[in-house]
């Protein structure tokens, strides 16, 4: 399984973007010019070999593009992604083979990621059959064994997704993403569509999954309660731009963006029955965008030079990183 080379992170961003071209036609083109949505902006960090790093924010925020970007499932505009010392943006053929190997990807929606016309043992042996050549009845007896590891029967192979609710489809899911032993997870709100009962018990089997396997997580949310169990590592991030950045412990414990902030005073804790303070307006279309912070039509502290030029992240404590003028 791969890890850190030479002591660097198994996963390097840098600079990472995607934009989108939503001009419409020549004629539109010709006479409104080019109009680009700024999905992800300069996205950069790091995620050590075992860790789990959180991406949280609003929809929109640019989150999930990130992972599929990550993923290769989306085409990158610019920036470059290294995975475990290799460039994985330019990867191709057997080095792209080997990456899709190693970096799995599980989605938000349980009910259209798992093709609806195939059975468990296909869905979660695919994998097995195209990275290690398992057919027949090994590959049967290695299915069962990965479903027992996500804690479902080995009498459900057999049986098609339709017959499953949604925490065990999810399951399956994971039960897939396991199956070439991946050394990165991309959990893409895993959780987000489950009951609050099934949401506790999938976050503690990603936790054990982790461990025992020793994975490494890219864990996309916009639950803050779910980022704060589950993460070392936490990344805001808005309007496709990384707010702040750092340990988990410390981004809620002194969050020094307003972003950040906003967002933790606008979350309900169970147990305490403290009026919630909700952040005002909508954020900001990313097309054709000016310079300048995006959270800045929202902040309460905003100064003119705030807009002037874009703010860029620095380093203001230990690991702890914040794009912001007045932290």
């Amino acid at each position: 399984m791969p890890s850190a080379i030479d002591g660097q992170p198994l996963l390097q961003v840098r600079n990472l973007a995607r934009y989108f071209d939503v001009s419409g036609g020549l004629l539109a083109r010709w006479l409104g010019g080019v109009r680009l949505v700024k999905a992800v902006d300069a996205v950069s960090f790091d995620l050590a070999a075992n860790q789990t790093l959180a991406l949280v924010g609003e929809s929109g925020s640019g989150k999930s593009t990130t992972a599929r970007l990550i993923a290769r499932l989306l085409p990158a505009t610019a920036g470059a992604v290294r995975f475990a010392g290799r460039d994985a943006l330019r990867a191709s053929g057997a080095e792209m083979r080997a990456f899709r190997k190693q970096v799995q990807i599980v989605f938000q929606d349980p009910f259209s990621s798992l093709n609806p016309r195939m059975r468990v043992e296909e869905i979660v042996g695919r994998p097995l059959t195209i990275h290690f050549g398992l057919r027949g009845r090994a590959r049967r007896e290695r299915v069962a064994a990965l479903l027992g590891e996500v804690g479902l029967a080995p009498d459900y192979l057999d049986r098609y997704p339709h017959e499953f609710s949604g925490g065990q489809r999810q399951r399956i899911a994971i039960a897939r993403a396991l199956a070439p032993e991946p050394a990165l997870l991309l959990a893409d709100e895993p959780v987000s569509s489950l009951d609050v009962s099934v949401q506790a018990q999938v976050l503690e089997l990603l936790q054990g999954l982790r461990e025992r396997h020793h994975l490494t997580m890219l864990f996309i949310s916009h639950d803050l309660n779910v980022t704060e169990f589950i993460a070392d590592q936490t990344a805001v991030m808005y309007c496709g731009k990384i707010m702040e950045l750092g340990p988990t412990e410390q981004v809620f414990a002194q969050p020094l963006h307003p972003y950040t902030r906003s967002l933790l005073e606008a979350r309900p804790r169970f147990g305490r029955r403290e009026p919630l303070q909700p952040l005002t307006g909508e954020p900001a279309v990313r097309i054709n965008p000016l310079p300048g912070c995006p959270f800045a039509h929202r902040c309460p502290l905003r100064i003119d030079a705030c807009t002037a030029a874009d703010v860029p992240l620095e380093v203001k404590g230990p690991g702890h990183q914040v794009a912001c003028l007045r932290a």
